[in-house]
């Protein structure tokens, strides 16, 4: 038998190319603030830019305000949201509201755009009931187990197809360090056999708490990590408000159309720590590392492509700052007058119907707090 010295396959081949098609993020503006592809663009009216930049004005002055109100003392747990303003706010306004959302503890912004207000997100940050109480009905709670929401979207995705309910999708988001979770191949994968319509959304901020991205996986992308499942799946510029909404639209119409799940991954930062809780990011990152993405920060993006339509002001945004703080100090304030909890009523929650056990401890708490 001869010896022949060419393989059957070349295994360096494929590694050196199977991210190929990932590596080439969907962008419309670049960092630079220059429109790189003014075909799409031009489907958005200057209203609806002026639009989008407001919603990011909105969500960085939210962010601002709520650690304010946490170094205060006056909430509780808040996963910062500087830096992904584009990610989210172009994300979200892509889909309708019976869509139904399952967020991450670091989607309270998405939350409220989909139909909850900032008085429930300030009574979640406190441990407050009512905090997962909303207005629009077609969404969950913050999920705060990492990637566990991917579970459950495949559940609420296989329902809706079940229903037969029409022009309806499960979307939900996950960071960077949620794809390292069995969680998150187990509810694409779920929802790619069952075909069912949901979009899933990976924000690459670049570190899972103090994890950077490449100690979790040595996949080039992350978005290449669908293909496994069957799952289409693309990278696109989280930074350009545009960009993400244009393929958000498009993955959502996807979807709703019976064509399965899709998968995007939306390439962003978390300028802060992780959590309000105390980390800090100085000591697992660099300026040199930190400084280009503020940079390309996603509202200086948009500022400079809206101030050359002349169809935005430095004056303009500062009001708008300054109406936004005073909603979220109302907002802050309505959540404070909420009513206290009270253990018998957690009690009382517990079991359908209070086992013997439980019904003496609601008396015995009831009779405390009457007093």
């Amino acid at each position: 038998m001869a010896n022949g010295s060419k393989q059957i396959v070349d295994f360096a081949k494929i590694k050196a190319t199977m991210a190929d098609p990932y590596k080439h993020p969907v962008q419309v503006i670049d960092r630079e603030g220059k429109v790189v592809d003014p075909d799409t663009l031009a489907k958005y009216s200057d209203d609806q830019l002026v639009d989008f930049m407001k919603k990011m004005v909105w969500e960085r002055t939210l962010h601002e305000q709520t650690m304010n109100f946490s170094r205060q003392g006056r909430l509780g747990f808040y996963a910062p949201t500087a830096g992904e303003e584009a990610s989210e706010m172009g994300s979200v306004t892509a889909f309708k509201k019976q869509d139904f959302l399952l967020p991450a503890y670091r989607d309270l912004p998405q939350m409220i755009q989909h139909g909850t207000t900032v008085a429930k997100g300030f009574l979640w940050s406190k441990g407050h009931v009512e905090g997962n109480q909303h207005e629009n009905p077609n969404m969950m709670f913050p999920q705060i187990i990492i990637g566990a929401q991917y579970v459950e979207t495949a559940g609420v995705a296989l329902g809706i197809k079940k229903n037969g309910d029409e022009d309806r999708v499960a979307f939900v988001y996950t960071g960077d360090g949620g794809t390292s979770q069995g969680d998150w191949y187990e509810g694409v994968n779920f929802t790619s056999a069952y075909q069912a319509p949901a979009v899933f959304f990976v924000q690459n901020n670049g570190w899972a708490i103090s994890v950077p991205r490449y100690k979790q996986t040595a996949a080039e992308t992350l978005a290449q990590k669908a293909v496994a499942m069957g799952v289409p799946s693309v990278q696109v510029d989280g930074m350009d408000i545009v960009a993400v909404h244009e393929v958000s639209k498009a993955a959502r119409e996807f979807a709703a159309a019976g064509n399965g799940p899709v998968v995007i991954e939306t390439l962003t930062y978390r300028y802060g720590a992780h959590s309000s809780a105390g980390d800090d990011p100085s000591r697992y990152r660099t300026d040199e590392e930190t400084k280009p993405w503020f940079d390309a920060d996603p509202l200086i993006r948009m500022r400079k492509v809206l101030t050359d339509k002349g169809v935005w002001s430095q004056d303009q945004e500062d009001k708008l700052v300054e109406e936004y703080k005073d909603e979220f100090k109302s907002a802050m304030k309505e959540a404070e007058a909420a009513p206290a909890q009270k253990v018998s009523d957690f009690l009382k929650w517990t079991y359908n119907v209070p086992t013997p056990a439980v019904k003496k401890q609601i008396a015995e708490f009831e009779a405390k707090e009457s007093k």
